[in-house]
């Protein structure tokens, strides 16, 4: 079990990324250009927020059950990584997107509903970024 969800957690993660990076480029043409807040873009926000939630739901079981988590190891760098870091900016940027969409779905005009799932959407996208174990930062992890 273990392994088949570091699998789906993994391979989602480019799922997830790809619809980050097409929500914010979205947001921020719709809003420089003055579009409109349209169902195909509401749509896309919307399954932004289901895969970032997906994620962190594959990520909450993998915390529980991972070798990776140990708080008694906290001097190393790998399961500090995963037992505090990772999980910490990866939950404030999905506090992050949920708050953008939520705000942006009270908003009055299209420009705001743009700008602000622009801003948040994007802070999000960035700490998820910072947050992923990149094959580079020598923390044991793939690029699936």
């Amino acid at each position: 079990m273990y392994t088949g969800l570091v699998h789906a957690h993994s391979g989602l993660r480019w799922i997830a990324l790809l619809l980050l990076v097409a929500a914010v480029l979205t947001a921020v043409m719709k809003w420089q250009g003055q579009g409109n807040y349209t169902d195909g873009n509401r749509k896309l926000y919307l399954f932004t927020l289901i895969s970032v939630h997906l994620q962190l739901v594959i990520g909450l079981l993998l915390y529980f059950i991972s070798p990776k988590v140990d708080f008694s190891m906290m001097s190393d760098k790998l399961y500090r990584f995963y037992t505090v870091e990772h999980i910490s900016g990866m939950l404030v940027a999905i506090v992050l997107i949920t708050i953008g969409y939520s705000r942006s779905k009270r908003a009055l005009n299209a420009s705001t509903k743009q700008r602000l799932i622009a801003i948040f959407y994007g802070l999000g996208l960035l700490l998820v970024l910072a947050m992923i174990p990149w094959p580079f930062r020598g923390l044991g992890a793939g690029l699936f």
